[in-house]
């Protein structure tokens, strides 16, 4: 499928998520790479990056998944399942490959702060790894609608099972997973939005 002239926004206003995919579809690898090219530009803290991509293709995996996923079926039927975690260790493995490209002064600032605003914070750490796979599933999704796909992060499943599955090493963390693929059923119309008095606060909250 070739890539749409889609906006920015949108994608935004068409992005939906999605339960049925066509099982018969088949992503090329060129797609593929194209999609997790782009959700690899998400922001991350100190640009660490450490956010994890894991492609579930092996059929058969799928479809231990799917059994630990409420036997929902788009872990199966979806062209792309892919899972995301986040590596805990991200702020201590080699730091200054993530600013290598920027001028030494730049790094010189960066580089020593960047393990020592995380080592011991277990809490930060982790809060970290929750916002840095949610940037980068938002990005995969939308480049995925960019792209005429659509898709469905999912939370629906066993994550101590997943995470058994895929052999998850025990300093990464498991966040969520997306189903990307075409839409093979009309979706249920878009929930009503909350209201701006409920969601929007100006300046603090009510004393």
């Amino acid at each position: 499928m070739t890539e749409s002239t889609m906006t920015a926004l949108e994608a935004i206003e068409t992005r939906r998520s999605v339960k049925h995919f066509d099982p018969d579809h088949r992503m090329t690898d060129a797609e593929t790479a194209r999609l997790l090219g782009l959700a690899k530009l998400a922001p991350s803290s100190f640009n660490m990056q450490n956010y994890r991509f894991v492609v579930v293709e092996d059929p058969e995996l799928r479809k231990q998944i799917r059994a630990v996923a409420w036997n929902q079926s788009q872990v199966t039927d979806a062209s792309l399942l892919v899972i995301l975690c986040a590596d805990l260790k991200a702020h201590s493995r080699n730091p200054q490959r993530y600013w290598a490209h920027a001028p030494q002064e730049v790094q010189d600032i960066l580089v020593p702060a960047l393990t020592p605003f995380y080592e011991g914070k277990p809490t930060l750490i982790r809060d970290e790894a929750m916002r840095s796979t949610a940037f980068a599933g938002m990005t995969l999704m939308l480049a995925a609608r960019g792209m005429g796909y659509d898709s469905c992060p999912m939370v629906g499943f066993d994550a101590e099972a997943v995470a058994k599955l895929i052999h998850l090493p025990d300093d990464h963390a498991l966040s969520f997973m997306i189903a990307i693929g075409n839409q093979a059923k009309p979706v249920w119309p878009r929930g009503e939005r909350l209201s701006d008095e409920e969601v929007i606060i100006r300046d603090r909250f009510p004393a």
